[in-house]
């Protein structure tokens, strides 16, 4: 006998315990926070003054900026945003957390010397309009530093894969667009120039193992 609203319960289930994994995977000290913090080390450590994060998460990008910088995060989950500044307290950063969303930051015109993107960019609804609020952002000669897994090059059997897998993936993680062009609207987004690494995620996340990162200069 089917129960009624069965399948609506189902979903929420599987998507609590993706939520909750990802919370884990994604974390400070998490398997892929440990996995890229030779990237994070490199592309932040070199960032000055005002530094604003889309949707910081728990905090994880944290421990790699240097010592005498502001940090600002824009964060739209509540729980989120909590241990983003308890971890901000613990690396000793000045830290503010905003309530908002990557297409409508809540801080002024040219108010920021960075802006900083970890595996979100994938999440946004409107990918064009936050970047377009990235370049608003930005102070003139800013840097936007990213590291985000992408869609797999078109035509490689990868690519194929994901494209199969990404509605039924977008609906178990509610948000993560998985064959996301990334690249290219980063590059097609009007900055002065951008320069970007591509590299792998490893096996171990194959459907989400193409990555980028970067840079693009207001």
């Amino acid at each position: 006998m089917a129960v009624p609203g069965g399948e609506s319960w189902a979903m929420r289930v599987v998507q609590e315990a993706t939520w909750s994994a990802a919370r884990w995977a994604l974390g400070a000290g998490g398997p892929v926070d440990r996995y890229l913090a030779s990237r994070k080390r490199v592309i932040l450590s070199a960032l000055r003054g005002h530094i604003l994060e889309i949707g910081p998460g728990e905090g994880a990008s944290l421990r790699h900026l240097p010592p005498g910088v502001r940090w600002t995060g824009v964060e739209p989950d509540p729980v989120s945003r909590a241990s983003a500044l308890r971890e901000a307290r613990r690396v000793g950063i000045e830290a503010m957390v905003l309530d908002g969303r990557a297409e409508a930051l809540p801080v002024g015109d040219r108010s920021v010397d960075a802006v900083v993107s970890t595996l979100v960019l994938c999440s946004v609804d409107d990918l064009g309009e936050a970047l377009r609020e990235v370049r608003r952002v930005l102070r003139p000669g800013g840097r936007f530093v990213f590291i985000e897994h992408v869609g797999a090059p078109h035509g490689t059997r990868l690519r194929g894969f994901q494209e199969r897998l990404a509605p039924w993936w977008l609906g178990v993680t509610g948000e993560c667009r998985m064959a996301r062009d990334t690249e290219a609207a980063i590059r097609e987004a009007g900055f002065g120039q951008v320069e970007v690494e591509r590299f792998s995620m490893g096996p171990g996340v194959i459907p989400v193992s193409p990555g980028i990162s970067g840079v693009a200069m207001a």
